[in-house]
């Protein structure tokens, strides 16, 4: 049997919880065909269930695309864990004995690839685990549903540049699950909420402004001391500062100030 548009959905959702592909990134359909060895009809049936679930989205012109979320949409996406994640918490009663040993192998799985420097593996399991909790406690359709939010706020850690540690998602981890071996609820909810603020409070959702041309100001703004050297500069109304010739003559040749700003 060959490749399925099911299939197909599922490894690009996977690579989006490795970080393996970032936002934005285009997925074309012709280059998914050859890739996977199947029809475009097939590709383009997963890229329209990716695109329901809020994953990629079109354009008529530029073909389909990852989704970048906003800042307003990714403040959205965690709102929305929340409440799928500690609604499930709520309430609970201790786990039982499969769902735990699932629990703590999965953990057993993220330390050991906080270990090693398999990135997407690392990347993968640390999101993955919510969608193994929600699977634990017995609603694989919120699970699903987790699954895609969870892509959601993958993609958003690596467009607004994500400072939370791996090591200490993990151990938050650890310590949900600690609660729920001991049958506190209310304590494993309490520190889902705070797991989910710290990674929220990672990004740099305030530090971004509505100013579009905002990176690439950021990007071009003169180091410090390029901008030392041009402000030592005379300024002059009629031409352009001109820079001290090599052999500190007097300086006849201009040379724009801001070159050093770029090179």
């Amino acid at each position: 049997m060959g490749i399925t548009a099911t299939d197909i959905s599922q490894r690009i959702i996977d690579a989006v919880l490795a970080q393996k592909l970032a936002p934005g990134t285009r997925l074309g359909e012709q280059p998914l065909a050859l890739l996977f060895d199947c029809s475009r009809t097939i590709v383009r049936e997963a890229l329209t269930r990716l695109a329901a679930r809020g994953i990629v989205t079109v354009s008529a012109r530029r073909g389909w695309y990852l989704i970048a979320p906003s800042r307003e949409e990714a403040r959205e996406a965690f709102e929305a864990r929340r409440v799928i994640e500690l609604g499930l918490l709520r309430g609970r009663r201790a786990l039982d004995k499969p769902a735990l040993t699932r629990l703590k192998k999965h953990l057993a799985q993220e330390k050991a690839a906080l270990r090693g420097d398999d990135v997407g593996a690392r990347s993968f399991l640390l999101g993955d685990f919510h969608v193994c909790l929600a699977e634990c406690l017995g609603n694989s359709l919120l699970a699903d549903t987790l699954r895609d939010y969870t892509a959601r706020t993958t993609l958003i850690a690596m467009l607004y540049q994500s400072s939370h540690e791996a090591a200490q998602s993990c151990q938050e981890h650890v310590a949900i699950v600690a609660a729920l071996e001991r049958g506190d609820a209310a304590g494993a909810e309490a520190l889902m909420a705070a797991h989910l603020a710290s990674v929220q409070s990672g990004l740099q959702l305030d530090t971004q402004t509505d100013d579009p041309l905002h990176q690439l100001r950021q990007a071009l703004t003169p180091l410090a001391s390029s901008a030392a050297t041009a402000a030592s500069v005379a300024p002059s109304t009629s031409r352009r500062p001109r820079a001290a010739r090599r052999d500190g003559s007097d300086p006849a040749d201009p040379a724009p100030a801001y070159l050093g700003a770029l090179l």
